[in-house]
């Protein structure tokens, strides 16, 4: 089977992680360049200042991505860089940027994807509690209406935010993102809500006035599975599945929160302050998503928690390792024997992958579905000069037959997105690890480089995967 002409194959990237010009031509400062330069906070203290400098160098990386085929870019626009303060003056010079960088997309006959909020808040609105703070809900609806209304003429795929619970909970329950609180449980719930609120509002507006294209929101996917049998490990997988997946597709998809995690969020006294308007929007609005973005890499084996162990704090307990509790500590991932895992410790399952999408449609009906992120992140072997990246062609090969089977079996997945196209600056790990089919040098000028994988990818799209 070749895989649908309006099937999109395309890759990923995030403005923080590799635009670099943190400071020019009048972007103010993200909560990110105040945070990676806190000692200890990144691995070896890297920060995105130049990243991969995709800034000054957008037009050649868009010539590597349509030589490779590339259908389709998603790529974020960074707040700060449309509105220095967060709210306020708009900053034509970062319009600009992103006018010509859209432009140059479809001169090249790449489709641009754009999301909206990729974790880089304006430092002005952190400073006033970030999205604790409803008025960042406010501010983030007037920077969304500024990006229609600039690039609405030419973008038609919107992503309203991206991986929620990353920065909602690793910013308020591990601390190891901005703005580095710890174990503030009541904090991690309520910015979800103001994030679902803020999506929620972004979604009418845009329907509201007309604008051609579809709109949805990006949430992170690891379904949890039991690791056997047993009656609690079975439990385990429910919770996991409840308050890892339900709390954060349930209110986009069905208008509502899941029943299960409310009960216990009242119960511990976590529930988030939300207005009966509030719950209004999310009801008369779920049905205004034309998709939902998923970004698998791994799933969750889960077990119950049998031991005194509670979730720990810091940048290497936030890596997705398994072996960390829940932060309620009802279960803990693990890992097992006969699964198969990449240096870091994520398992590789592109079955789960498969089962995983099924769960979905079987909850929320035949909803659209982009693959929006999916990838390895590895140490590139470089043999004679060139980038054999072996093992990311057989990560990607896999999750793209599963998606193959996925459509055969009446899924609706309309999009691929490798993550990333080019090689680009982790949050807290620097350049530890690459991702990209395009590799940059950082000894030689940040010189761009073709992998093996960039060939292969050009080969998969121009076969519509046929061959898998």
């Amino acid at each position: 089977m070749k895989m649908p002409n309006n099937f999109l194959f395309g890759a990923a990237s995030a403005s923080y992680q590799v635009e670099g010009a943190w400071n020019e031509d009048g972007k103010g400062l993200s909560n990110w360049d105040v945070f990676s330069k806190i000692p200890g906070k990144t691995f070896e203290d890297t920060n995105g200042d130049v990243a991969v400098d995709h800034y000054h160098r957008y037009k050649e990386d868009i010539a590597l991505m349509a030589e490779m085929g590339l259908e389709s870019y998603r790529f974020s626009i960074s707040w700060p860089r449309v509105f220095p303060n967060g709210t306020g003056e708009v900053n034509e010079k970062g319009l600009e940027f992103y006018n010509n960088l859209i432009d140059e997309c479809l001169k090249h006959n790449i489709v641009p994807f754009v999301t909206l909020y990729h974790w880089d808040l304006p430092q002005a609105l952190e400073e006033k509690g970030g999205w604790k703070n409803p008025e960042t809900v406010d501010a983030f609806v007037r920077f969304a209406d500024t990006c229609f209304q600039s690039f609405g003429d030419r973008v038609r795929h919107w992503i309203t935010f991206n991986e929620a619970v990353i920065f909602c909970s690793l910013g308020y329950l591990t601390g190891a993102h901005p703005p580095g609180i710890e174990g503030d449980v009541k904090g991690y719930f309520q910015t979800t809500h103001h994030v679902f609120v803020a999506h929620a509002r972004a979604v009418e507006l845009f329907k509201q006035n007309g604008y051609e294209g579809e709109i949805g929101i990006t949430h992170v996917f690891n379904p949890a599975f039991s690791i056997d049998d047993a009656e609690e490990n079975k439990f385990a997988e429910m919770h996991a599945n409840a308050y890892s997946t339900h709390w954060f597709y349930d209110p986009i998809l069905k208008g509502e929160y899941p029943a299960y995690v409310v009960k216990g969020l009242e119960e511990q006294g976590l529930l988030p302050d939300m207005t009966d308007e509030e719950l209004d929007l999310l009801k008369r609005t779920a049905s205004m998503n034309d998709f939902i973005g998923l970004n698998y890499y791994s799933p969750q084996r889960v077990m119950k928690n049998d031991s005194a162990l509670v979730m720990a704090g810091g940048r290497e307990n936030s890596t997705g390792r398994p072996g960390n509790p829940s932060f309620d500590g009802v279960y803990k991932t693990v890992m097992m024997d006969d699964k198969v895992y990449t240096k870091w410790a994520w398992e590789i399952s592109p079955e789960a992958f498969l089962d995983g999408m099924h769960m979905l449609k079987d909850r929320y009906g035949d909803v659209k579905i982009y693959i929006t992120e999916n990838g390895l992140g590895d140490v590139d072997p470089i043999v004679d000069g060139e980038i054999v990246d072996d093992a990311r062609i057989e990560y990607i090969e896999g999750h793209i037959r599963a998606v193959k089977h996925a459509v055969e079996q009446g899924v609706n997945v309309a999009g691929y997105y490798a993550w990333s196209a080019i090689d680009l600056l982790s949050w807290l790990n620097g350049y530890k690890k690459q991702y990209g089919f395009i590799y940059v040098d950082h000894a030689n000028g940040l010189a761009r480089k073709k992998k093996k994988s960039f060939y292969w990818y050009k080969d998969i799209i121009a076969t519509r995967a046929e061959n898998l």
